[in-house]
């Protein structure tokens, strides 16, 4: 496939219209599912208990929640390969229009939903995930699952080892089922790539799901798997979970390990799902110390199983006050301004406060770039025309910066961290937007103005998250509303250093409250 980019040229991305249309006639599944009426096979009498049959079928077994589907396979009540089967069946029915689940492996996923229930009749001790499907971001690395990271560069990679928190979740009883969808590398709020094409919303075909989780927050969405994990920088847990009425944790730096061996508390793994106790319970099986990881949080992740539960009466809220007057579309801003009555009825203090970001818009980005730079600029040499022009602009203003630039950047990075703590000290919890615009057209790579507010870069639009990355502080997104269009919009609600269960009770107590998880896209 011909490369995305029509050219780079003056440090920032220049794509036209028409090409980038073109990526979505590359849409297409990495792999053909098999005929389910012969891959599935069902408990018989003599694994359950007689008398004990599969209760939920189909699409309505597809949308129960991870808690409850484990619950029902400990009881004998459906087995992993009845779960298996419906989750197969599904994407093969819905994934064609979405383009959420690129490399599928049902075969393979199958057979290990077999060793699952196997396991189960044994009496043998099954993780907290026991017999969950899941698909994992096409960042990570799946051994013998083809991952390609949305690049040419990897069209064809097969890795030989599982990621560490592949390894997790696999051990913890989750079944993989295949790879989801991401931008080329990762990089940017909306997923694309010239290896599979474009990901749609299931609210709304023709927009986009963000990114770069994006594939996961919408093969939640469709129904296609329980729980999905996924990564966070600038908000690629946050974006897509926010526009597709899903739910996206970015846990604390630290809490899930990486192999990266980086200091750095910008990138972080973690869970997406449909509700906030799926996240807590997929959390509970990623988290815990590991030693290979700098700033591995010593707290084992079982805690996060513990019921959520809470009476917030007396949280102290602080509402955002318009992140140092960033644009945001007024839609979204009716909807998230609206929520502040939710907290209010929960018996919270609610204030307009907000901490002082000012300096971030310059800091944030210079230390992106070093990123990308270490990461992508031998590949950019290697094979330019393999590399999307944002990459390139990345690349390039790292090798603009300076010294004293850096120095800068990491010095504003240390001080945010004390704003944010004495910020916390006055406040329980921080609450703003997670995206600054609604969904928007597939077809276009990134918003270049809000508002009437010109966006400079592709990254410009996502302030509202990466503010909140900078802090270093553990963030979720949580379904907020609907536009008067019908497009879902998230609510961030930001806790205090290292205080990721307080967060997922205050977002569990607004989800109860609200119950806009609970409405389905009609794709």
């Amino acid at each position: 496939m011909a490369n995305i980019a029509d050219g780079y040229s003056s440090g920032s991305e220049r794509m036209s219209r028409r090409t980038f249309g073109q990526l979505l006639g590359a849409t297409a599944l990495g792999a053909v599912l098999p005929d389910l009426s012969t891959a599935s096979v069902p408990m018989t009498s003599t694994d359950i208990h007689a008398g004990v049959a599969p209760e939920v079928a189909g699409d309505e077994l597809c949308y129960l929640s991870a808690v409850e589907l484990v619950s029902r396979m400990r009881r004998k009540q459906v087995s992993a390969r009845d779960v298996m089967a419906a989750h197969l069946a599904r994407i093969d029915r819905v994934n064609p229009k979405v383009n959420a689940i690129v490399t599928l492996v049902a075969e393979r996923a199958m057979a290990d939903a077999k060793r699952a229930d196997e396991a189960l009749i044994r009496g043998e001790r099954l993780g907290p995930l026991h017999g969950l499907p899941v698909a994992h971001k096409d960042l990570v690395d799946t051994a013998g699952i083809r991952t390609t990271r949305g690049s040419p560069f990897y069209r064809d990679h097969v890795p030989t080892h599982d990621a560490l928190i592949v390894t997790r979740i696999r051990r913890a009883g989750a079944i993989t089922l295949g790879k989801t969808n991401t931008p080329e590398f990762g990089a940017g709020s909306q997923t694309f790539n010239t290896v599979f094409g474009a990901t749609r919303n299931p609210y709304d075909v023709t927009k986009t799901c963000g990114g770069s989780s994006g594939g996961a927050a919408v093969a939640l969405a469709c129904g296609m798997v329980p729980i999905a994990d996924g990564s966070d920088t600038g908000g690629s847990l946050r974006n897509p979970a926010a526009f597709c009425n899903v739910v996206g944790f970015r846990p604390s730096p630290g809490r899930v390990p990486s192999e990266s061996s980086s200091c750095s508390p910008l990138s972080v793994s973690g869970p997406i799902a449909r509700s906030v106790a799926d996240v807590a319970l997929f959390l509970s099986a990623m988290a815990g110390p590991d030693a290979g990881s700098p700033l591995s949080i010593s707290e084992d992740g079982t805690r996060f199983a513990a019921r959520l539960d809470a009476n917030v009466k007396g949280a102290r809220v602080a509402c955002w006050r318009g992140l140092g007057s960033i644009p945001v579309e007024s839609e979204v801003r009716r909807v998230v301004d609206a929520t502040r009555g939710v907290f209010e009825k929960l018996g919270c203090i609610v204030v307009d406060d907000e901490p002082d970001f000012a300096g971030v818009e310059d800091a944030f980005p210079t230390l992106r770039h070093l990123s990308y730079h270490a990461s992508y600029a031998g590949l950019a040499r290697q094979r330019p025309e393999w590399v999307k022009d944002t990459i390139k602009w990345e690349i390039t203003e790292a090798e603009r910066t300076t010294g004293a630039d850096v120095g800068r950047a990491l010095a504003r990075q240390a001080s945010m961290y004390q704003q944010s703590r004495q910020f916390f000290e006055r406040h329980d919890y921080f609450v703003l937007p997670v995206t600054q615009v609604a969904p928007f057209d597939v077809t276009v790579p990134y918003p270049t103005e809000i508002a009437g507010a010109p966006m400079s870069t592709y990254i410009d639009w996502m302030r509202s998250c990466w503010y909140v990355t900078f802090m270093a502080n553990p963030a979720i997104s949580v379904p907020a509303g609907f536009t008067a269009n019908g497009l879902p919009v998230g609510l961030q609600i930001v806790g205090r250093h290292r205080d990721d269960w307080s967060v997922l009770r205050l977002a569990y107590a607004f989800e109860q409250a609200t119950r806009y998880a609970t409405r389905r896209p009609s794709v």
